[in-house]
């Protein structure tokens, strides 16, 4: 018995990249509505089915179309707006800021239609996104007609669409509520990467993915510097250090995983987790090349991304699918390693299921969406074609075709591009859009090379400390009594150093710019020796966010990087219009007190000499959490016996500017 479809297309080099491989030349595919009724050889798909409409395809490889399995698709609007950059400076230096600038819907909307333009030029039907106002990107990609995997990002810092990381958390809940089950798009919740995100964060991230069994898009062991952070700082690798978080709840889909070992990967594979592997991104940021053969020997899920178009900086699959194979090949020194096939396959449905979509694409079976492309091989950079090895196919589309060669896509049954056409987007008036934008970053861009910020992020090595910082200081006369009122068993103590601090203070006549701090730090043994020497420089921006009723502060992020130069470099390379200098002896205790932790700093300020302070601090990232701790640190600079009556609301290098303030502690002293 005949049955109906919608569409044959036929007279076509067949690659169901199915579990057995199976080819069909001359094959054909049928099509009902948005699905795949069958693929096959022509004469039984011809035989078995109807149509009112057939496509001849001359010859063409029909296939299933790409798979991106990481990006971040509205950035086509920061392509290439700075390279040759390490990651910390791209990142910290040039991404962010613009971003913190400029993207909006508007900008998302753009991006994303730029970009999926791109994806259907080069033949991916499915990518794997992770940006911010994703509900944009989604109504963007629905437009286009593609399909997609789409991360609401959160993270500790304050992000161009959430002030705080609880908004983040809201938006990623709302948008997932919103897309759940959409024909096209499965909503998933991003937490950029530990690094970029607390314990908690990932733990409510993790708990949020498993609640609506939504995929977790994170990067992952990306850097060395990442994992020997990590090491440092936890005593554990990040993949460990992750799973320890319950990351493992969700769905997780791991981007880059280049510096993980043998038990990492099991670990991954263990939980079912899916990786991408990115490698015009991880050369061209210098971030390594992945063990993708164990990976692949262990069983574990890789798919291939572009990354982003501000890091590649293009969204050509054919090209990473290819720089994959030979990566692989460089990296084990072996021409076997990663053949054709196998690239193709991670490319597609190894792809899909490490986007744990395997259900849905990533071949050409009964019952997937019919997710698929044309591909012309007879043109002059494919010539000639050799059929001995059926494998030979495959190394056609590897390493001799190029993106150009798509001439038709189709996702869920919809064409998308018919002979090189596009179908859904209008590309011309979307190109004069993006060149109004890169205008306008131009002249922001140009205005901030000034930047105090900019000059201390190119010298590399830059963190940025937590969002918010809680303070109390407190002037005391008896710091004897301070340091005794430590013992309160309401206070427990973590631990207790002891420092000698040498600060110059660069001060710009353009106070926006904020200061930037050397800081010599001697450590002192209980012997009142020096132990050992740290040195470090600080950005401190605009101080004062906010003073709470109780006096206490709330003070934004500051940059932090080694300061391996010295003063005589750092004065030509700033420029300041003036500096402070401030020396003094810090006695500082972590304690935990209501079960939250305090940093407890007793100073002496020996130089100019302004007597004694003590000051109670906390970090945070939500501003929530900012004033309960904030009653909570004056509370206990009054159980250690200081007076409200001598609170202060500026920092040591305030205070020195002030001479009142100068002449007011000498007189006290006296």
């Amino acid at each position: 018995m005949v049955k109906q479809a919608d569409l044959i297309l036929h007279n076509a080099i067949v690659l169901t990249m199915d579990e057995e491989f199976n080819q069909h030349e001359p094959g054909a595919v049928a099509i009902a509505g948005d699905s795949i009724l069958a693929a096959g050889p022509e004469a039984e798909i011809l035989a078995a089915f109807s149509s009112t409409e057939k496509l001849d395809c001359g010859g063409k490889v029909l296939m299933p179309g790409l798979v991106n399995a990481h990006t971040h698709v509205p950035m086509t609007l920061l392509r290439g707006l700075t390279d040759d950059l390490r990651l910390d400076v791209w990142l910290l230096g040039y991404m962010m800021p613009v971003e913190r600038e400029f993207v909006s819907p508007d900008f998302v909307r753009l991006g994303t239609l730029i970009g999926c333009a791109e994806y259907i030029r080069t033949g991916i039907t499915t990518f794997n996104d992770m940006y911010y106002y994703e509900e944009d990107v989604a109504k963007a990609t629905v437009q286009a007609g593609l399909r997609a995997v789409l991360g609401q990002t959160v993270l500790k810092f304050p992000a161009p669409d959430a002030g705080s990381f609880e908004e983040s958390l809201a938006a990623a809940r709302e948008f997932i509520v919103g897309w759940k089950d959409h024909p096209l798009v499965v909503p998933a919740v991003a937490p950029h990467a530990p690094f970029t995100c607390t314990p908690d964060i990932l733990k409510a991230c993790a708990a949020l993915g498993a609640e609506f069994d939504v995929p977790l898009h994170i990067h992952l062991s990306e850097t060395a510097v990442e994992v020997e952070n990590m090491r440092a700082e936890n005593d554990m690798p990040v993949i460990p250090y992750v799973k320890k978080q319950n990351l493992f709840d969700a769905k997780v889909i791991a981007a880059h995983c280049v510096h993980i070992d043998k038990g990492e990967i099991n670990t991954l594979k263990h939980h079912k987790a899916g990786v991408s592997h990115n490698p015009s991104s991880n050369m061209k940021l210098a971030s390594g090349a992945a063990p993708v053969m164990q990976m692949l020997e262990i069983g574990l899920n890789v798919g291939i991304g572009t990354d982003g178009p501000a890091s590649n900086n293009d969204l050509d699959m054919f090209e990473e699918v290819r720089l994959a194979s030979f990566l692989a090949k460089l990296r084990s020194s072996d021409p076997t390693a990663l053949p054709a096939r196998t690239a193709v396959l991670m490319a597609t449905r190894m792809g899909a299921h490490a986007l744990h979509l395997g259900h849905l694409t990533g071949s050409l079976e009964p019952g997937k969406r019919a997710d698929l492309i044309l591909v012309d091989i007879d043109t002059l950079h494919n010539s000639p074609r050799f059929r001995h090895n059926p494998n030979g196919i495959y190394a056609q589309l590897v390493y001799a075709a190029k993106s150009t060669d798509v001439t038709d896509v189709m996702v869920n049954g919809r064409w998308l591009m018919r002979s090189r056409a596009l179908e859904t987007i209008d590309e011309r008036s979307l190109l004069e859009e993006a060149d109004q934008y890169a205008q306008r970053v131009d002249k922001f861009l140009i205005n901030r090379e000034g930047s105090i910020l900019s000059k201390l992020i190119a010298i590399g090595g830059v963190t940025q400390e937590e969002s918010f910082e809680v303070q109390v200081k407190v002037r005391v006369d008896e710091p004897d009594t301070i340091a005794a009122g430590m013992n309160h068993p309401d206070i427990e103590i973590v631990y207790f150093r002891h420092y000698h601090e040498y600060d110059t203070y660069f001060v710009f006549e353009d106070e926006s710019q904020g200061l930037v701090r050397h800081r010599e730090d001697e450590f002192m043994n209980p012997q009142g020796k020096v132990d050992h020497v740290r040195a470090r420089l600080t950005h401190i921006g605009q101080t004062h966010e906010r003073e709470y009723a109780s006096k206490a502060m709330l003070s934004r992020s500051r940059y932090l990087a080694p300061a391996g130069q010295s003063l005589r470099f750092l004065r030509e390379y700033f420029r300041p219009d003036s500096e402070l200098y401030i020396e003094k002896d810090r006695r500082r205790w972590l304690v935990k007190f209501r079960n939250t932790e305090f940093y407890v700093n007793l100073d002496a300020i020996e130089q100019p000499d302004l007597g004694y302070f003590l000051e109670v601090k906390s970090r945070t990232w939500s501003r929530t959490d900012a004033e309960a701790k904030a009653n909570l640190a004056m509370e206990l600079a009054r159980l250690l016996g200081a007076s409200p009556q001598e609170i202060q609301v500026r920092d040591y290098a305030e205070i020195v500017r002030d001479p009142d303030e100068r002449h007011g502690a000498r007189n006290k002293g006296a």
